[in-house]
C-alpha cells in the first residue's frame, strides 16, 4: 500500500474525500463547487484502477467533457475491456464511469457560470449537455439547488 507522502495525487484525493465527510449534515453551501475529478474509494482499494489509468481517464474527459464521451473509449485508454473497466472505476472511486462524468459536466457548468455571462443554454451545450433544462436537472440532483439559484448565490456572495 503507497502512503500519502510517497502518491500526491493519493494524498490530494484523500484529503478532498476527507474535506467532504467533515460537511455538516445539512450539505454544502450553496456557493460551493462540486469536487473536481475522481475521488479515491476508502483506501486504495483491490482490483481497481492503477493511478497512471485513473490519470488518463480523467485527463480524456477534462478533454472532451464537451462532447459524447463512450465508457468504451475510457476503457480503451485504461487499456481494459469495458466491464473490467467499469467494475475497476467503481472499486477506485465509488462511482460509476457515467457519475464521474455527469459530475465533471456539472462542475465545469459551475466554473462557466461563476467566470462567464454565457446564458445557461450556452452552458449546457458547452458542458456537453442537450439543453438547459438537462443542465437544471442534473444540476438540482448533484447540487441540491437550481443553476439560476446557484449562481445569483455566487454573485451575491462574491
Amino acid at each position: 500500500m503507497r502512503s500519502l507522502d510517497e502518491d500526491p495525487l493519493l494524498a490530494r484525493r484523500y484529503l478532498e474525500r476527507l474535506s467532504r465527510l467533515l460537511v455538516p449534515q445539512g450539505g454544502a453551501e450553496p456557493r460551493d463547487l462540486l469536487p473536481e475529478g475522481p475521488m479515491l474509494a476508502d483506501g486504495v482499494a483491490k482490483g481497481g484502477l492503477a493511478g497512471w489509468q485513473l490519470r488518463r481517464v480523467a485527463d480524456h474527459v477534462d478533454a472532451y467533457l464537451q462532447g459524447p464521451i463512450f465508457t468504451a473509449t475510457l476503457a480503451e485508454i485504461a487499456q481494459l475491456s469495458t466491464g473490467h473497466f467499469c467494475r475497476a472505476f467503481k472499486v477506485s472511486t465509488g462511482e460509476t464511469p457515467h457519475a464521474y462524468i455527469v459530475r465533471q459536466r456539472i462542475r465545469r457548468a459551475q466554473l462557466q457560470m461563476r467566470d462567464t455571462r454565457d446564458t445557461l443554454s450556452q452552458i449546457a451545450c458547452a458542458c456537453g449537455l442537450s439543453d438547459q433544462a438537462h443542465l437544471t436537472r442534473l444540476f438540482r440532483r448533484l447540487v441540491g439547488t437550481t443553476p439560476l439559484a446557484w449562481r445569483r448565490a455566487w454573485q451575491h456572495g462574491a
